[in-house]
């Protein structure tokens, strides 16, 4: 039987941060714990949603079947392109405001398949 001790090995580098104790790499590089992407149709899907926000609209792209670091790489060039915040939550790209046809727009060139999903906007 193995001794907890013997696993003794490094947690912490000056030079990298902290380290991961199953494949003794950077946490920011750690190989180990990479999830692969879920598959998919392909397809890229667009809504707004102002439910459970206190009101305030956001629009959610999903369908995109990146990685964590893919994915916070589109989020930031769509909130340039809007012009407003958002985060990535779950896989889903969350930008703050209705910034519908602009995303999709954005997403489209960058050479995604996308569709509008939800219901159309309401009558001004």
């Amino acid at each position: 039987m193995r001794s907890a001790f013997n696993h003794s090995g490094l947690v912490y580098s000056t030079e990298s941060g902290r380290m991961c104790p199953a494949c003794r790499q950077a946490v920011a590089a750690c190989v180990c714990g990479i999830k692969p992407a879920p598959k998919g149709d392909g397809t890229v899907r667009v809504s707004r949603e102002s439910k459970g926000r206190g009101g305030k609209v956001v629009t959610l792209v999903r369908g995109l079947h990146l990685d964590d670091v893919a994915l916070q790489s589109v989020c930031k060039r769509l909130k340039t392109v809007c012009g407003s915040g958002g985060t990535v939550k779950d896989g889903t790209v969350e930008v703050q405001g209705d910034h519908v046809e602009k995303v999709a727009q954005q997403l489209a060139r960058d050479g995604h398949r996308v569709k509008l999903a939800g219901a159309s906007r309401p009558a001004s």
